[in-house]
């Protein structure tokens, strides 16, 4: 009996070879009739990992630069190199900068000469500039933060209806329309 358990054995385990022998070759006809899209895939993958890589590298790269002429212009605002280089790599940043210098100093003519795609910047930009050339601005950030200053020293006095009726005609889209919700709580009798 054990010859014959032992040529079972042998022909199992042939057959269990057989089958992964098989299973190579429909591995090998599969890779040979689609081998140029694998290859091509591989490279792609590979390709968009690197880039990825790259990009983020100069990205860091690019903000580590302006952070660098940041803290320069810091110690000194009239480096010119350093202010250069935060314009380079930070435009959003160098405009903050720029309108920050030209606030401090009260220039007028510095704030109109700064511009801005960010547009909450821009509307403060354009309230300091007329701020600076005494006159009235359209600024809505600014209207609107006015009429809750008046809004909250009404509902101080406590005339809360008059408050009620200026906090209501803040934009639901303002930027300082939480602050004008929280406050029409304070209306409520």
């Amino acid at each position: 009996m054990s010859l014959k358990d032992d040529i079972n054995a042998v022909k199992q385990e042939l057959s269990s070879d057989e089958k992964l022998l098989e299973q190579a070759f429909h591995l090998e006809k599969f890779f040979k009739k689609n081998k140029k899209i694998i290859i091509a895939s591989t490279i792609l993958l590979v390709g968009a990992f690197v880039g990825y890589k790259v990009y983020n590298y100069l990205q860091y790269s690019k903000l580590e630069a302006a952070n660098s002429a940041l803290l320069t212009l810091d110690k000194n605002p009239t480096n010119k190199e350093a202010l250069a280089k935060l314009k380079e790599n930070n435009p959003k940043l160098y405009t903050l900068y720029s309108y920050s210098q030209a606030a401090n100093s009260g220039d007028a003519k510095a704030i109109e000469a700064i511009k801005s795609n960010d547009e909450f910047l821009s509307d403060v930009i354009k309230y300091h500039a007329g701020v600076a050339n005494k006159k009235a601005t359209d600024s809505e950030y600014y209207k609107n933060l006015s009429q809750i200053e008046k809004a909250y020293e009404l509902i101080k006095a406590g005339k809360k209806a008059e408050a009620k009726d200026i906090l209501i005609t803040i934009p639901k889209n303002s930027a300082v329309a939480g602050v004008a919700r929280l406050l029409e709580h304070f209306t409520i009798k």
